[in-house]
């Protein structure tokens, strides 16, 4: 993880280019495993087809809000593509419950800001398949577009009601399977 600002004028594809460097990520985003890792253990993940779609979108965000690959950073940046949406990108509203459950541990603060932040702004997800012209385009513009250039007002109580659903759901689809399981079994 590399703690990194981008300038606004900077076109997305140079910002990617550099984030993806800086991260030691694939820039062809064709590896078929992830490799995911938390302190000294190591785990793998494959990169469906679904991800990768997603996640071209997901790498622009962390370029646009600032937020980091370390694991508070995922957090944030889950919470703010929750609060604002994925649209029709499942593996992108998967992986972000995943990662949501690991808000009171984290970040609990910043997750709630990063929610509140995008249910006031928007994400690049509803603006369907990755094309490559949105590479063109300048950090700022970009920015602009999805209104994060605009600062986050406070949290309010719908907000609150909201993110504690949305971790709701993140326990249940994430738990509930096991815990149907383990009823089923007793």
């Amino acid at each position: 993880m590399t703690s990194m600002t981008y300038d606004e004028g900077m076109s997305m594809r140079a910002a990617r280019q550099r984030y993806l460097d800086a991260n030691g990520f694939d820039s062809s985003y064709s590896e078929k495993w992830v490799k995911l890792k938390a302190g000294p253990i190591t785990f793998y993940m494959p990169n469906a087809e679904g991800r990768r779609r997603a996640v071209r979108f997901h790498d622009l965000h962390h370029i646009i809000t600032g937020y980091q690959t370390d694991w508070a950073g995922e957090v944030e940046i889950s919470a703010y593509e929750i609060g604002a949406g994925c649209g029709p990108f499942l593996w992108a509203w998967y992986l972000n419950l995943q990662a949501l459950l690991l808000w009171p541990v984290l970040a609990p603060r910043r997750a709630f800001r990063a929610f509140v932040r995008g249910r006031n702004a928007r994400t690049l997800y509803h603006g369907g398949e990755f094309q490559e012209a949105l590479l063109e385009r300048s950090v700022g513009e970009t920015r602009q577009d999805l209104a994060l250039n605009l600062p986050t007002p406070p949290g309010t109580a719908a907000d609150l009601l909201l993110f504690v659903g949305w971790t709701v759901a993140s326990l249940i689809g994430n738990f509930g399977p096991l815990a149907a399981l383990a009823w089923w079994l007793l």
